[in-house]
Parts: C-alpha cells; sequence; structure tokens
C-alpha cells in the first residue's frame, strides 16, 4: 500500500488528484453534519443535479468565447449554478410556496433536464457530463486544484468558525430565534455553502453521488460519538480516509473512483452498525447514548 501510495505521489496529476480527495474529504463532511441535523440530506443531491446545469452553462460559455479548454470553464459554471439552486430551494421553502422536497424535485428534473439541453445547444454530447455526474478525479487540472482549495476554506471557516451558531439553528430554530440570531441568514449561508461544498467533491464522486460523501459519514460517526464537535470531527476523518483509500483501490484496479469511494463509505457504516450494539450494550443499557440518541431523547421530553 505504501509503495503505491508512494509511487501515486511521484506522478504529478495523481499528486493533484490525491490532494483534491484529502480536500473533499475533510470539506464534505462538515457541511454534512449541518444538513443531517437539519434533516435536509437530500440537499446536496438536488443541488449537484443543478451543477449538472451549471457545468453545461459554462461549456455553453465557452464555446461563445471560443475557448479551447472548455473543461476549465466547467467547475466555475457549477459553482454559480450550485449557489442559485441553494437560493431558490431557500427562497421557495421560506415564503412557503413549495415544501422542502417539492423543491428539492424542482432542482433535481430542472437540474438534469438543463444540463442536458445546454450541453446539446453547446456542441457537446452527454458523454461529457459523464465525467461530472460519476466523477473524473484523474483529470483534475491545477485550476481545479486551488478552486476546490479555496472553496474548501471558506466551507470550513464556515462550517467550523460559525459552529455555535448553526448547531442552534439546526437543533432547535425556535429557540434560535428566541436568542436573537438571524435564522434565516443562516439557513441561507447553510444552503450556500452546501452548494460550494457540492462544486468541490464534483470532480471526485460526481453529482449523482456527491451527497453521499457529504452524508454517510456523519451517519457512521454519530454510530459512536456522543457529541455534535465529536461527530464533525471524527466524520472529517472518515471522509479523508474513504476518499484516500478509494482513490488508491482505483489506482490498482481499473474501477470508477467515485463509485469506489461512497461503496468504502456505506461498508464503514455498515461493519459499524453491526458492531456497534456488540461493544456498547450492557444489561443496564447504554449510559452513554449517542448524538442521535440525545437529539430523539429531547424531542420526546418536549413533545
Amino acid at each position: 500500500m505504501i509503495d503505491v501510495l508512494v509511487e501515486m505521489w511521484s506522478n504529478g496529476l495523481l499528486r493533484r488528484a490525491l490532494i483534491v480527495a484529502a480536500i473533499v474529504g475533510v470539506s464534505a463532511p462538515v457541511m454534512g453534519t449541518y444538513l443531517v441535523q437539519r434533516r435536509l440530506t437530500l440537499l446536496g443531491d438536488g443541488i449537484g443535479h443543478m451543477a449538472l446545469t451549471g457545468v453545461a452553462a459554462g461549456w455553453l460559455a465557452a464555446a461563445a468565447a471560443g475557448a479551447s479548454n472548455r473543461d476549465e470553464w466547467a467547475v466555475p459554471g457549477a459553482v454559480i449554478a450550485s449557489i442559485l439552486g441553494a437560493l431558490i430551494i431557500e427562497y421557495l421553502r421560506d415564503r412557503g410556496k413549495a415544501s422542502g422536497d417539492v423543491a428539492l424535485a424542482l432542482l433535481f428534473y430542472g437540474g438534469i433536464a438543463g444540463g442536458v439541453l445546454l450541453i446539446g445547444i453547446a456542441g457537446g454530447t452527454t458523454n461529457n457530463l459523464n465525467a461530472y455526474l460519476f466523477g473524473s478525479i484523474s483529470t483534475v487540472t491545477v485550476m481545479d486544484l486551488w478552486l476546490s482549495l479555496v472553496l474548501a476554506v471558506v466551507v470550513l471557516i464556515v462550517g467550523v468558525g460559525l459552529r455555535p451558531a448553526l448547531f442552534a439553528l439546526c437543533h432547535d430554530q425556535e429557540f434560535a430565534t428566541a436568542s436573537g440570531l438571524p435564522v434565516r441568514a443562516l439557513s441561507v449561508l447553510i444552503s450556500v455553502t452546501a452548494a460550494l461544498t457540492v462544486a468541490v467533491a464534483m470532480r471526485v464522486v460526481g453529482v449523482l453521488m456527491v451527497s453521499a460523501l457529504m452524508v454517510i459519514p456523519v451517519a457512521t460517526a454519530q454510530l459512536v460519538t456522543r457529541s455534535f464537535v465529536s461527530t464533525m470531527r471524527f466524520a472529517m476523518l472518515i471522509g479523508v480516509l474513504v476518499a484516500e483509500a478509494g482513490l488508491i483501490i482505483t489506482y490498482v484496479y481499473d474501477i470508477s473512483p467515485g463509485a469506489m469511494i461512497v461503496t468504502l463509505a456505506v461498508g464503514l457504516y455498515a461493519v459499524l452498525s453491526i458492531i456497534r450494539p456488540l461493544l456498547v450494550r450492557s444489561p443496564q443499557g447504554d449510559p452513554h447514548p449517542t448524538m442521535d440518541d440525545q437529539l430523539r431523547g429531547a424531542e420526546c421530553r418536549t413533545a
């Protein structure tokens, strides 16, 4: 394993892939922690489909500008479209014009349709979208690396720096409102930062599975942690491990990196789900409930 890692690191292209995988593994679970607590786990999927429209729009803009490398325009286009999609969701939810699931459905279908339509207008085919649908980390450019790093820094600043306020909002919105927190602004900030996370992770796992890398490490961490902070930290560690391990495995075997990363994350969740009861169960019950158990207990007491 070490020999393979050294061999990959000596290759400039694969070195960029390893760095981007680590960046995504760290940043994606940060916002995923808030989405899980707000029960908006499908938000990443909805935004991801809008990002697909942004990719195609970037291709269209590159064609209009006569650019030789249209892929360099794809990620900036995805960032803009993802943010717009996040703002649309918040607007529909806040104004009560559509429920959360309806708003997500609109982005699901509209995002895919818009991507296919625009890529055709730009002179491409649906095959050009495959790298963004399923991930193509082996084609990461220097520009992709720096853009991913900048976006990840923004995600970490928001997700970690504003953690107390964002946790208050996600755990109890009425309490957050009574405490004088800018609830609407914080809700928009979570959605927009989630959009940036989607743009960061898109090249690694693809828009179809980007939500999995945001949510599954968090769900796995909740099995063994007992606080919000420890859940976020452990989820970040899991994200890095599965992203790097998935990339290394696909270097040895000809498998899709995005699919392998998500499969490893799901497999780890399954293993911990099986062994956790064996480790924590006692005749008196579990004296140290996980964060999910604590939240469910709080909800029952206040019902």
